[in-house]
């Protein structure tokens, strides 16, 4: 009977598997069906850096001795003091892919290659046991455990109907690296999305092509290309105490906040903004024609193919006025949707208790709100913007989120979680 099996093993789980792994106080075992650790495979762009300082690593909030620490890393790797002439407190996306990489390596408390087919909820003796298949040989082997972490993450969200292009000709940026090189030799190429991976994907093909011919357009539903509020106090939102203030607001309050932080949630980092309008001015000295094409207010409703070109159903939202636009190469931007596994909808759905929108209650600690009361806790580190604001993405805030869990699973402190971080106070009853 393990005290906790984590479902998922991306950064989140990854990080409560290294703290774990540092504690007496609990034993646990997380399952990942992909066959080794990999992070955004088809989105670690050469020269593009994380949007966290390295200090939002899976350890270092919790436990800055622990030997998971992205500090710890690079001593380990030999690499303390080109980090140290680096000078920059972001790192690059393929540096903190291989760190966690590194971290993976050193659990034993992993299981790459085990899809979790069923969980299935003994109520009564107050456990639940975890079905796990290998994917290799196709044993079913069943675990029991006291708590469940689920962090199942997100998949692509899409255009209805696309799933029937080509993947080489319409794609999710997810596979972006994995169809670059077919997008660069294409005459055409149009980009679709507001936030970072738009614009990096944009920014990307514009600084590899080789051909003065080759069409770039970016569309953007936004009202234009605006950078991330990295004003310290708006950076605010993205702490514990604004975490505490969210969480207890009404459904309707979170909703209408969540509109407020629009610049914190899809904000592009300025220094690729700047790098995209350096660029630009540089290939228009002179005279020269860019071949660029950038339409902010757009809406992308529909694509269709004919004649050997795929044609965009736009919207212009501000002038009210449909086009078309014609392209050989897509690339949709359009961000993820949390993924939940078909067994949990199955087995807990009537179980919990659901806001609107079909987004289900939790806590703060993070546990799902079951209709009855159970001392068996199901917690969840996927879909939490509705109940936990901006920062239930933010990668800062996950080791927080875990020691939460942690200490609730352990029923005692086992982590020491920071305290009054903010100097604004969010709520009167603070005052």
């Amino acid at each position: 009977m393990y005290d906790v099996i984590g479902i998922g093993i991306g950064p989140y789980n990854l990080g409560l598997a290294g703290l774990i792994d540092q504690t007496d106080e609990v034993d646990g075992i997380f399952f990942d069906d992909t066959p080794k650790f990999e992070w955004h495979p088809g989105m670690l762009v050469e020269k593009m850096d994380l949007q966290v300082p390295f200090m939002a690593d899976l350890a270092t909030f919790a436990d800055p001795k622990s030997p998971y620490t992205f500090m710890n890393y690079l001593y380990e790797n030999n690499r303390m003091f080109a980090f140290y002439l680096y000078q920059n407190v972001k790192i690059p996306r393929q540096e903190y892919n291989d760190y966690l990489q590194w971290v993976a390596g050193l659990l034993d408390n992993l299981s790459f290659g085990s899809t979790v087919v069923d969980v299935l909820d003994r109520k009564e003796e107050e456990y639940y046991t975890v079905r796990v298949e290998d994917k290799m040989t196709g044993e079913i082997t069943d675990y029991d455990t006291k708590h469940i972490v689920m962090a199942t993450g997100t998949e692509p969200l899409v255009l209805d109907g696309m799933e029937h292009f080509p993947n080489e000709d319409v794609l999710h940026s997810s596979r972006y690296l994995f169809e670059k090189e077919q997008l660069l030799k294409s005459k055409d190429v149009t980009v679709v999305g507001s936030g970072q991976s738009a614009l990096e994907i944009f920014l990307d093909l514009l600084e590899e092509q080789e051909r003065q011919d080759m069409n770039l357009t970016l569309l953007t539903r936004s009202g234009g290309l605006f950078q991330l509020d990295q004003a310290k106090f708006a950076q605010e939102m993205f702490t514990p105490e604004y975490i505490d203030y969210f969480h207890a607001l009404s459904e309707e309050k979170r909703t209408e906040a969540l509109g407020t932080l629009k610049p914190l949630r899809k904000g592009i980092d300025p220094d690729t903004l700047t790098r995209l309008y350096r660029k630009l001015y540089h290939r228009t000295a002179g005279g020269e024609d860019s071949n660029v094409f950038i339409q902010p207010m757009t809406e992308v409703n529909n694509i269709a193919f004919e004649n050997g070109r795929y044609h965009l159903d736009c919207y212009q939202w501000q002038e009210e006025e449909p086009y078309v636009h014609s392209t050989k190469k897509v690339v949709l931007a359009t961000g993820y949707e949390p993924s939940f596994p078909d067994w949990f909808l199955q087995n807990f759905e009537d179980k919990i208790e659901w806001e609107e929108e079909k987004q289900y209650k939790v806590t703060r600690d993070y546990k799902l709100v079951f209709k009855e009361e159970r001392s068996h806790q199901f917690f969840t580190a996927t879909g939490l913007t509705h109940s936990h604001g901006t920062g239930a993405t933010n990668l800062g805030l996950a080791v927080h989120r875990n020691v939460h869990i942690l200490n609730a699973i352990a029923g005692k402190e086992v982590y020491r979680n920071q305290e009054n971080p903010a100097f604004q106070t969010f709520s009167v009853k603070d005052l």
